[in-house]
């Protein structure tokens, strides 16, 4: 049956980029994909038609969906189904019968989980830019892999399907991306803090409130000679100025300018479940980071809880999964990292136990706290909490660590914005 379907969908998506001729903009990446998809369209999306893809919708299943109509809302609310499909099927070859106002650019992650997954899916539906945000040392996916070079060398097969007018745009600061571009065809264009990337980010700060609590970051973008003070609010981390550089190298390749491009990135706030900050219970301060985990995006998750300041300071941390052979190492890492910058540490899951067991050499053993499951351990974090606390809470997907955070946070109407990691998970990778 999924076979079958994904046949259709696949000749349908065909079928509308014959008929409409989309630019794509394809992103992957093991941090900080779906930001980065995001900021690059609400960039185009001010000046030009623009469709994203919804949620985690990249792999065969989900990049058809996205092309042939905007379906992500429908799917996450009432989930996949057989009427739903013969409703995306019907209105899809409607849509190619009767001519729509069909986007002009098309923002789509691809994603893998498996060798030849970007390889097919850049062979169905070929990009004319191609996005690689960061690999990592110890990626996420690496256990259907040979090691972190071959899923970094899957990754390359994006920007390896790019022909000489096409552009790739390539982190500078994460080497084995950098490296792509000896394997591209495409204009290479980078993004990042080191000297010599093509957009350089600088002089990342914090902005917070009267009371030091954190409120979003303050950032400046070096682009064409010209300097481009930012502000996000709402979320934190590196990873919000990463995916802002990148949307900025998007929009001047589609014309935009410099002003135009500004509105846009003002108008960007973050992906939730991505460094977001949501006000918790008793006066405390949320960072949810529950979209998922890799080793990278947890260093990256932990070096912003460091940077904030807070009377104290807690970690609910959550199993990284389908890091393979590596899954130990990654997670004593974490562990080592974790315990010097928190008071109180919660750990879920399996693999997790091992990141309590490397805490307790930098922290007191009596201050963590391991549960096997998220519903086990949302009583014990709203328990534990105190007025001022600044709590960050992350884990993988399969982990439903938003859980966690929808058990603390102080605005139970703001739930929806957990309902993308609440959805089925059989769509997306």
């Amino acid at each position: 049956m999924q076979s079958l379907l994904q046949r259709i969908l696949t000749a349908l998506a065909q079928a509308y980029l014959a008929r409409y001729k989309p630019a794509i903009v394809a992103v992957t990446g093991n941090v900080g994909k779906t930001s980065t998809k995001e900021a690059i369209g609400v960039v185009l999306g001010t000046t030009m038609r623009v469709r994203m893809s919804g949620g985690n919708l990249n792999n065969e299943l989900g990049v058809p969906l996205s092309i042939i109509g905007d379906w992500s809302e429908e799917y996450y609310q009432k989930g996949s189904s057989f009427f739903l499909w013969i409703k995306v099927i019907t209105r899809g070859i409607i849509g190619l019968i009767f001519p729509l106002k069909y986007p002009k650019v098309l923002v789509l992650e691809y994603g893998a989980d498996h060798p030849g997954d970007i390889a097919r899916l850049v062979k169905l539906y070929k990009p004319t830019v191609g996005v690689v945000t960061a690999v990592g040392e110890i990626p996420v996916h690496v256990e259907y892999f040979s090691g972190p070079s071959g899923l970094a060398k899957e990754k390359s097969e994006l920007v390896r399907a790019l022909d000489s007018r096409d552009l790739a745009i390539l982190n500078f600061d994460d080497q084995i991306v950098l490296d792509m571009q000896a394997v591209t065809k495409a204009q290479v264009r980078t993004f990042g803090f080191g000297d010599g990337a093509s957009v350089r980010i600088s002089n990342l700060d914090l902005n917070t409130d009267d009371r030091g609590r954190p409120q979003g970051i303050n950032f400046k973008l070096h682009l064409d000679g010209s300097l481009m003070p930012m502000k996000i609010e709402g979320s934190l981390g590196r990873s919000q100025t990463y995916a802002s550089a990148a949307a900025a190298i998007a929009g001047l390749h589609f014309g935009m300018n410099l002003v135009e491009i500004n509105n846009g990135l003002l108008n960007y706030r973050g992906t939730p479940g991505r460094l977001r900050i949501i006000p918790g219970i008793r006066g405390s301060v949320i960072i949810d980071d529950t979209y998922n985990a890799a080793p990278a995006a947890m260093h990256l998750a932990l070096d912003t809880l460091r940077d904030c300041s807070a009377p104290r300071k807690m970690a609910v941390l959550g199993d990284m999964l389908e890091l393979g052979r590596y899954s130990l190492e990654a997670h004593r890492t974490a562990g080592s990292k974790v315990g010097d910058l928190v008071h109180v540490l919660v750990c879920v899951g399996e693999k997790a136990k091992f990141i309590a067991d490397s805490a307790a050499n930098q922290m007191a053993r009596e201050q963590i706290y391991t549960f096997h499951t998220s519903e086990e351990a949302k009583s014990k974090v709203q328990e534990l909490i105190k007025e001022g606390d600044l709590v960050l809470v992350k884990g993988s997907q399969g982990m439903r660590m938003e859980k966690i955070v929808e058990e603390i946070m102080a605005e139970p109407e703001r739930k929806e914005e957990l309902l993308v990691r609440q959805s089925k998970k059989w769509l997306s990778k």
